[in-house]
C-alpha cells in the first residue's frame, strides 16, 4: 500500500468518527433536555455514512487498478464546497456571539474542512498501481492511463510530449505505442465476430425471403414486384454493418453525446447568467458578492462547458480512429478472399478508397451526427429565449434566414460552376505538363521549351481567371455570413423599438440577444454540414458494405488434403471449373493426375485455358462438378510476376528463415548472381513498387526464386520462362525445372509456349478450348499425329522464321553473363542500354548496405522531408509575391473594416444607455439609422478586406507557378533524369493547390481572427481599463501555447502523413499478389503486417488528435480567464460604468474562445501549407543550362551553309561524379555526307549526339560546326538549325497540326506535302478532322493496322488489339512482348 492510500484511508476514518460524533453529541444534547431539530442528527449521520461509503470506494477503485478516481474527486470537490459554506457560517456565528458558546461544533467543523481539504489534495494526485495490478509497466507507454484525473480532462498528460517536440524533431519512438483496447490485434478481431455475426443473419433473413419470393412468383406475382424486393435487399446490404459498428462503439458513442447535452445546458446558462450580470450591474442597491458570484460562476461554467466539449470531441476522435481500424482490417482481409469475379468488380484504387476516402467519410459522421438532431434543438432553443427578451420581434430573424438562404445559394451555385471552370483547365495543364515532362529530351532536343511553356501558361490564365472570380464569389457569401449575426440584431432591434415607442432597449436585451445570436449562427452553419456529413457516410457505408459483401473463395475449391492416399501429388477427375458462379465454364471435363516427382507440361493456343487449370489447382476458380486432390505443400510462380517493394533478399526468402547455402544455390540456378553483382547493394538492394526498377525478365527470376526457395512439394508454374533472354531460359530450365535441376524431385506443372524443352517433360497436357484435348509423353503425342503435332508444327514454324528459341543444349555455357557482368537479358534490353548511355544506376541501394554502396545505387533523388518551423524569408518571398502595395491595401482595409465594427458595438452600448423619459427612449430613429449604416458599411469592408487578400493569393500564385515553370524548363537534362517525375508533378498539382487556395484561405481566416482579437482586447480595456494587467500576461500564456503547439503538430502531421503511404502500398501489393499469398499460405503473415502498418499510423494519429485537444483546453481556460477578469473588474467598477458598457465589454470577451481556438488553427494550416512555397522556390537554386539564344552572335550572319561537323579532342562525361563516357574523340564530318555510327551496347553511339546538341555540356575540347564553336551559340540557336528523330516516337495530347508544327511555322501546304514524303498523306486525309485531328497522349487513340497475306485482318487501337487476342496479340507474344 502506498503512503497516499494510507492518509487517505486514515483521514476517511477520521471523518466518519468526527461525523458520528456529532450524531452522538446531538442525541446527548437531547438527553440533557435541550431541544434539537431532526436535522441537527440526521445531516451529519448522512454525510457519516456517505464517508463510509467514500472509504469503501476508495479501496474497490484500488483493487480494480484505477490510480486517480474521477468519482471520488468531484465528491471530494462538492463535500469541500458544502465544507466551505459551513465554515463561513460559524466564522460569522463566532464573531457575532464569541467562539466558546459551541465551541464543539466550532471544533469539529473546523476540523471536518480541514480534513475534506487534505482528502481533496490527496485526491488531486495519482496514486501508484498495486502490486497485483495488471497495468502495463512499459517504459513509453501512454501516460494518459497512470495520470491524475484533472490531468485526464485537462490533457495535461500531453505536455510532456509537447515540450519534447519543441526540443527536438519528434520521431515514430518518441511517440506512445498503441494502447491494447486501440489495437488492430483486439479492434479487427472483434469487428469480424460482429461482422459475420450480423452478415449471416442478413444472410438468412434474405433466405426465406427468396424462398417466400419464389413461392409468390408460381402464383403469378409481377415483375414490379419482384424488383422492388431487389432493390430493397440492395438498399439493406449497408445495415449489418451499421449493426455491427453500432454493436461494437455504440455505448460509446452514447457517452460521448451525454457529455455534449451537458455541455449544451451550460452553453445556454451563460446567457442567463450575463442577463443577471447585467441586472446587477444596473441594480446599485444590489449587494457587491452578487457580482463577484455571478463573475465566478459565468466563469465556471464556461470552464465546465470546455471540458464536457473537449471530451466529447476527445472521445469522437478515439472513436473515429477505432472505427478507421476496424474498416482497415475488415478490407485488408476481404482481399485476400475475393473471388476471381469480385476482383474484376473492385480496383485498387477503388480500395484505398475505401480505407482512405470513405473512412475519413465515416470518421467525419461520429463528429457531425450530433449535429443533425441537436442543431434545430439549439436554433429552437434560441428563439425561445430571444422570444422572452424580445416578444414577437424575435420572429423577424425568421424573415433574413429567408432572405439570406437564396441569396447564399445563388452564390454558391454559381462559384461551383466557376469551379468547374477552373477544375477543367487545371486538369488540361497537369495533362500537358505530364507529357512535357515525360517527353522533355524531346522538347529540348527540338529548343520547343519557349512555345510549350506559353502553351502551358495560356491554360494556366485561364485558370486563374476562373479561380479570381470564384474567390470574388467567396468573399461575397463570407461577407453576407458574417453579416448575418448584425443583420439579425438590426431587423430584430429595429422591429422591437419602432413598432411601439415603449419597448426599451436596455442593456440586458441587446447584449444577452447577441449572445444568443451568436449560439443561433453556431447552430445554423453546424446544421448543413452535419447533415452533408450524413448524407456523404451513408453513400460511404454503402460503398463499404458493397466491398465487404462481394463474393469469395469458395474453401471447398482448394483441394489440399490427405484423405484419398493415392500415389499421385495431384488428381482431378471429371472436373469442371468456373471463374464465377454467374459465368460459363472455363475448364470442362477435366481428367488429370499428376504423380509425385513429375514434370508435366501443359501446352494449348492462346485462351486454351492453360492459367486457369493452375487457378484451378489453386482453389481459385469454382469447382461445380467432379473432384480435385492436391497432397502436401504447393509453390505458385503468376504468369504475370508479383514483386514486393523489399529488398531482393526479402522477396525471396518470403518470411523463410535465412538459408545461406540454399540461397546462393537458387541464386545461381535461378540465374541471378550477375544480376546480384550488378546491383550497388547486392541482394540487399530493394526493389521498388512493382518492380519499376528492374526489368521484367528480373521479376520474373526473383518470382521463380521465391517459390523454389519455398521446399514446397509440389510446384505450379505459370510460364515463368516467357520474360527471359533465350540464353537465361535454357539455364534456368537446365538448372532449376529440367530432369537436373534443383527442383527434379518436386512434382511440377509447368505452363508453356518454349517448345523446344517438351522433349524434356514427363508428360504434356494439350488444351484446347478448356478441355483436354491429348496427354502422354511427347513422342506419345508426335506419334498420334493429333492437334498436338499440328500445334508443334505451326510454332516451330513460326520460331525458325523468327530466328528465336533456346540454342541446343551445352551451347549457353559461358552466354549467361556478359564481360560486364550484366545478365544477357539486361544487355537485350533497351532500358538498359539507356541506363548505361545516360550513366544511370538502375537499383537504389538499401540502406543497410554500405553508405558508399547505397550512394552509389541511387540515381534518383528521394523528395526532402522538411524539419523544424518554415524560416521566414519564405513568408518574405510570398508577400513578395503578392506585392507590398497590395499587402499594405489589405491591413488598412482588416483595420478599417474592425474599427466600423467597434464603433458599431459601441454605438449598440451608447442606445442601450440613453435615458427613458416617460417611459420612451429619445432619438430611436437616428440610433437604428446609424447602427444599420455602420453594419452595411462593416460589412462590405469585410467583402473588400477578404477579396483583397484571396486575389493577392490568386496574384502570388501566378508570379510564383510562373518562377516553378521557368526554373525546370531552364534545368539541364541531368537534372530530370535525377529527379522523379513524381517530384515534379507533386510541385506543379499538390503544392501549387495549396498555393492557389489553401493559404490565401488561411491567411484570410487569420487575419480576421487577429483583428477581432484587438477589437475584443480594445473593448475591454476601454471598458474596464484594469482589466489590461490580466490581459497582458493571458496573452504572454496564449502565445507559449501557440508556439509549443504549432511546432509539435506540425511535426505529427508529416510523421502521419509519411506513415499513411506504406498502409496504401501494402494493400495494393497484396491484391495484385493475392493469389500468390494464398499458394503460399502466407496470409497470417500479411495480416501480422497490415496490424502492424494500421497500428503505426495511429500511433501517431492519436498524439495528433490530443495535440487539438490539449490546445483548445488550455486556449478555452485562458479565454474563460479573460471573461472572468472582464467581468470582476465591471463588478468592481460599477458605479461608474454603465450596463451598456459592461454588456458590450462581457459579450464582447466571451465571443474570445472561438477566436483564440481558430486563430491557431488558421496559423498551424499556414505553417504546414507555407511548405508548399518552399519546394516550389526549391528549384530557384538548381544549376540551369546555358541560355537559349545569345544577342549578337548570329545577327547578321549566315551559318550553317555547309553542315561540315569537327570534333576536337572531344570528351564528355554524363555526371561529375562518372567516368568519360566519351574519350578525347577526333573526328571530321564534312557537308552532305552520310555517316552510320555503329558499336556495342554502352560504346558512346547515342552520346555523339547528346554532345552534338549539348544537352549534356563537354568535359574538354570542342565541336565546330561550319567552324563556329556551338559552345559560343544559345541552345535554341544550335538545335533549331539540327533535326533529330528520336528513337522513341513521341505524340503530344492536342491537334495533329500541333504535333508535326509546334512553332506554328509552316503552311498548311507544307504539312501536306511532308506527310505524303512519310507516306501518310491518305492515313491523315482519312481521319476524321484530318490536320485538327485530337490526338491523345502518346498517340494512343491512333489505330493499328495488321495485315496478312495482302490483305487487312485487324484495324484498331493497340488496346482494343490486345483485348480481341487475335492475330495482333500472337504477332506480340512470338515476339516475346505479350
Amino acid at each position: 500500500m502506498s503512503h497516499i492510500f494510507k492518509t487517505k484511508m486514515v483521514l476517511g476514518f477520521i471523518l466518519v468518527i468526527l461525523c458520528f460524533s456529532n450524531v452522538f453529541f446531538v442525541l446527548w444534547e437531547i438527553s440533557q433536555g435541550i431541544p434539537r431539530a431532526p436535522a441537527f442528527f440526521i445531516s451529519p449521520a448522512v454525510v457519516g455514512i456517505t464517508m463510509i461509503l467514500a472509504v469503501f470506494l476508495t479501496q474497490a477503485e484500488r483493487m480494480m487498478g484505477i490510480q486517480s478516481s474521477g468519482i471520488l474527486l468531484i465528491y471530494w470537490l462538492l463535500s469541500f464546497m458544502a465544507a466551505v459554506v459551513m465554515f463561513s457560517s460559524k466564522v460569522q456565528h463566532a464573531l457575532e456571539r464569541g467562539f466558546l458558546e459551541d465551541h464543539f461544533r466550532h471544533v469539529t467543523t473546523y476540523l471536518y474542512v480541514s480534513l475534506v481539504l487534505g482528502e481533496l489534495v490527496l485526491f488531486c494526485l495519482v496514486d501508484h498501481p498495486p502490486f497485483f495490478s495488471k497495468a502495463v509497466n512499459s517504459p513509453n507507454q501512454c501516460p494518459e492511463a497512470s495520470t491524475s484525473f484533472l490531468s485526464k480532462i485537462t490533457y495535461w498528460w500531453f505536455s510532456g510530449l509537447v515540450w519534447k517536440g519543441c526540443q527536438q524533431s519528434l520521431k515514430v519512438d518518441d511517440l506512445w505505442p498503441v494502447r491494447k483496447e486501440d489495437s488492430s490485434e483486439e479492434i479487427v478481431a472483434w469487428a469480424e465476430r460482429e461482422w459475420k455475426k450480423c452478415h449471416s443473419r442478413t444472410q438468412q433473413k434474405m433466405g426465406s425471403a427468396t424462398f417466400k419470393k419464389g413461392q409468390k412468383s408460381e402464383t403469378g406475382i409481377t415483375e414490379a414486384e419482384e424488383t422492388e424486393v431487389l432493390l430493397q435487399s440492395e438498399h439493406s446490404q449497408s445495415r449489418p454493418l451499421l449493426k455491427a459498428f453500432w454493436s461494437m462503439f455504440g455505448t460509446y458513442f452514447l457517452l460521448s453525446t451525454v457529455c455534449l447535452v451537458i455541455c449544451d445546458v451550460f452553453l445556454f446558462s451563460i446567457p442567463k447568467l450575463l442577463s443577471l450580470f447585467l441586472e446587477f450591474i444596473e441594480d446599485q442597491e444590489a449587494p457587491s458578492w452578487h457580482g463577484y458570484f455571478y463573475a465566478f460562476t459565468m466563469f465556471l461554467l464556461a470552464c465546465l462547458q470546455t471540458l464536457f466539449e473537449q471530451r466529447y470531441m476527445y472521445m469522437c476522435l478515439v472513436l473515429g480512429l477505432r472505427l478507421k481500424t476496424a474498416v482497415t482490417g475488415l478490407v485488408y482481409r476481404k482481399i485476400l478472399v475475393m473471388s476471381n469475379a469480385s476482383r474484376k468488380a473492385a480496383t485498387v484504387g477503388e480500395i484505398v478508397n475505401l480505407v482512405s476516402v470513405d473512412v475519413q467519410k465515416l470518421m467525419d459522421l461520429i463528429i457531425y451526427f450530433n449535429g443533425t438532431w441537436l442543431a434545430p434543438i439549439r436554433i429552437i432553443i434560441c428563439f425561445v429565449f430571444l422570444w422572452q427578451l424580445l416578444g414577437p420581434s424575435a420572429l423577424t430573424s425568421i424573415a433574413v434566414f429567408l432572405f439570406l438562404l437564396p441569396l447564399n445559394f445563388m452564390i454558391t451555385k454559381k462559384r461551383s460552376q466557376f469551379q468547374e471552370t477552373q477544375m477543367k483547365h487545371k486538369d488540361e495543364r497537369a495533362k500537358l505538363t505530364n507529357a512535357i515532362l515525360s517527353d522533355i529530351k524531346v522538347i529540348k532536343l527540338y529548343g520547343w521549351e519557349k512555345t510549350f511553356t506559353e502553351k502551358v501558361l495560356g491554360i494556366r490564365k485561364q485558370e486563374l481567371q476562373a479561380l479570381k472570380r470564384s474567390q470574388i464569389l467567396f468573399s461575397a457569401s463570407l461577407a453576407s455570413f458574417h453579416s448575418s449575426t448584425f443583420l439579425i440584431a438590426f431587423v430584430m432591434f429595429a422591429v422591437y423599438t419602432l413598432v411601439d415607442n415603449t419597448h426599451i432597449l436596455d442593456a440586458q436585451k441587446a447584449f444577452v440577444s447577441l449572445a444568443l445570436i451568436n449560439i443561433l449562427n453556431t447552430a445554423h452553419s453546424f446544421l448543413p454540414f452535419s447533415i452533408n456529413a450524413a448524407v456523404q457516410a451513408k453513400v460511404s457505408l454503402k460503398r463499404l458494405a458493397a466491398f465487404l459483401n462481394l463474393e469469395e473463395l469458395n474453401p471447398e475449391n482448394s483441394g489440399r488434403n490427405t484423405s484419398d492416399c493415392v500415389q499421385a501429388s495431384i488428381a482431378i477427375r471429371n472436373g469442371t471449373f468456373c471463374w464465377s458462379k454467374e459465368t460459363s465454364p472455363c475448364l470442362r471435363r477435366i481428367d488429370l493426375t499428376v504423380p509425385q516427382g513429375s514434370l508435366l507440361a501443359v501446352v494449348g493456343q492462346v485462351g486454351a485455358g492453360k492459367s486457369s487449370l493452375l487457378s484451378a489447382l489453386l482453389g481459385e476458380l469454382e469447382k461445380t462438378d467432379g473432384c480435385m486432390i492436391m497432397k502436401d505443400t504447393a509453390a505458385y510462380v503468376p504468369q504475370q510476376a508479383w514483386i514486393q517493394n523489399a529488398s531482393v533478399e526479402d522477396n525471396i526468402l518470403f518470411g523463410k528463415e535465412m538459408n545461406e547455402t540454399w540461397f546462393n544455390r537458387v541464386i545461381d540456378a535461378c540465374a541471378l548472381q550477375p544480376d546480384l553483382e550488378s546491383f550497388p547493394a547486392g541482394r540487399k538492394s530493394e526493389i521498388g513498387e512493382k518492380g519499376i526498377n528492374i526489368s521484367g525478365g528480373q521479376k520474373q527470376r526473383v518470382n521463380l526464386a521465391r517459390a523454389v526457395y519455398q521446399k514446397a512439394s509440389i510446384y505450379l508454374l505459370d510460364d515463368p520462362l516467357s520474360a527471359v533472354d533465350a540464353h537465361v531460359g535454357q539455364h534456368i530450365f537446365e538448372h532449376v525445372l529440367g530432369p537436373n535441376g534443383l527442383l527434379k524431385d518436386k512434382t511440377r506443372v509447368l505452363v508453356t509456349h518454349t517448345i523446344n524443352i517438351l522433349p524434356q517433360v514427363d508428360n504434356i497436357v494439350f488444351l484446347v478450348d478448356g478441355t483436354i484435348s491429348e496427354i502422354g509423353s511427347y513422342q506419345e503425342l508426335l506419334q498420334r499425329n493429333g492437334a498436338f503435332a499440328e500445334f508443334l508444327h505451326s510454332h516451330s514454324t513460326a520460331e525458325e522464321q523468327a530466328g528465336t528459341g533456346f540454342p541446343a543444349l551445352g551451347d549457353t555455357k559461358g552466354t549467361i553473363t556478359s564481360r560486364s557482368g550484366l545478365s544477357q537479358e539486361k544487355l537485350f534490353s533497351d532500358n538498359s542500354v539507356k541506363s548505361s548511355a545516360m550513366g544511370r544506376e538502375t537499383i537504389p541501394a538499401s540502406q543497410d548496405s554500405t553508405t558508399a554502396a547505397a550512394t552509389k545505387g541511387r540515381l534518383m533523388k528521394g523528395e526532402k522531408t522538411q524539419h523544424g518551423r518554415v524560416n521566414t524569408s519564405i513568408y518574405a518571398a510570398y508577400l513578395k509575391a503578392t506585392g507590398l502595395p497590395l499587402c499594405v491595401y489589405t491591413i488598412l482595409l482588416f483595420t478599417c473594416q474592425q474599427a466600423v465594427s467597434f464603433s458599431r458595438g459601441y454605438w449598440l452600448s451608447m442606445w442601450t444607455d440613453d435615458p427613458v423619459h416617460n417611459r420612451t427612449q429619445q432619438h430611436t430613429e437616428l440610433r437604428v439609422g446609424v447602427f444599420g449604416a455602420l453594419g452595411v458599411i462593416q460589412a462590405l469592408g469585410r467583402f473588400a478586406s477578404t477579396a483583397a487578400v484571396l486575389l493577392g493569393g490568386v496574384l502570388a500564385s501566378h508570379k510564383l507557378f510562373l518562377q516553378l515553370l521557368r526554373n525546370v524548363a531552364r534545368s539541364p537534362m541531368v537534372f530530370f533524369e535525377q529527379t522523379p517525375i513524381g517530384n515534379l508533378l507533386n510541385r506543379f498539382s499538390r503544392e501549387m493547390d495549396a498555393i492557389d487556395s489553401v493559404i490565401p484561405d488561411k491567411l484570410k481566416s487569420l487575419l480576421g481572427f487577429l483583428f477581432n482579437l484587438l477589437e475584443i482586447y480594445l473593448v475591454i480595456i476601454v471598458a474596464t481599463p484594469r482589466a489590461a494587467m490580466a490581459i497582458v500576461p493571458l496573452t504572454v500564456l496564449y502565445a507559449v501555447f501557440q508556439h509549443f503547439y504549432v511546432i509539435t503538430s506540425c511535426q505529427l502531421r508529416r510523421i502521419e502523413a509519411a506513415s499513411r503511404s506504406p498502409i496504401y502500398s501494402h494493400i495494393s501489393e497484396t491484391f495484385q499478389g493475392s493469389s500468390v499469398i494464398r499458394a503460399h499460405k502466407a496470409q497470417e503473415r500479411f495480416i501480422l503486417k497490415s496490424n502492424f502498418l494500421v497500428d503505426e499510423n495511429q500511433r501517431i494519429c492519436f498524439p495528433g488528435a490530443v495535440a487539438d485537444r490539449w490546445l483548445a483546453t488550455n486556449l478555452e481556460f485562458l479565454s474563460n480567464g479573460i471573461v472572468l477578469f472582464a467581468a470582476l473588474f465591471a463588478a468592481m467598477g460599477r458605479t461608474h460604468l454603465s450596463p451598456g458598457t459592461a454588456g458590450f465589454s462581457i459579450s464582447y470577451a466571451l465571443q474570445i474562445t472561438g477566436v483564440l481556438n481558430w486563430m491557431v488553427r488558421s496559423w498551424t494550416e499556414i505553417e504546414n501549407n507555407i511548405v508548399s512555397v518552399e519546394r516550389v522556390r526549391e528549384y530557384l537554386r538548381t544549376p540551369k543550362e546555358a541560355p537559349w539564344t545569345l544577342n549578337g552572335k548570329l545577327q547578321g550572319q549566315v551559318w550553317l551553309t555547309e553542315g561540315r561537323i569537327e570534333f576536337r579532342n572531344y570528351s564528355l562525361r554524363y555526371r561529375p561524379n562518372l567516368e568519360l563516357a566519351l574519350k578525347h574523340v577526333n573526328l571530321t564530318i564534312n557537308g552532305q555526307e552520310k555517316i552510320g555510327i555503329t558499336g556495342r551496347t554502352g560504346a558512346g553511339k547515342s552520346t555523339l549526339a547528346v554532345g552534338l546538341l549539348r544537352l549534356v555540356e563537354a568535359a574538354e575540347g570542342a565541336i565546330l560546326i561550319d567552324g563556329l564553336d556551338i559552345a559560343q551559340l544559345g541552345l535554341h540557336d544550335l538545335r533549331t538549325k539540327i533535326t533529330v528523330i528520336p528513337q522513341d516516337p513521341v505524340l503530344f495530347s492536342g491537334s495533329l497540326r500541333m504535333n508535326l508544327d509546334p512553332l506554328n511555322q509552316y503552311t498548311d501546304a507544307d504539312i501536306w506535302t511532308a506527310l505524303e514524303l512519310t507516306q501518310l498523306k491518305n492515313f491523315v486525309a482519312d481521319l476524321p478532322d484530318q490536320l485538327e485531328y485530337k490526338c491523345t497522349d502518346q498517340g494512343e487513340n491512333l489505330r493499328i493496322l495488321v495485315l496478312e497475306n495482302g490483305r487487312i485482318a485487324e484495324f484498331d487501337t493497340p488496346e482494343h488489339l490486345i483485348a480481341q487476342k487475335g492475330l495482333f496479340y500472337r504477332l506480340m507474344e512470338e515476339s516475346g512482348l505479350a
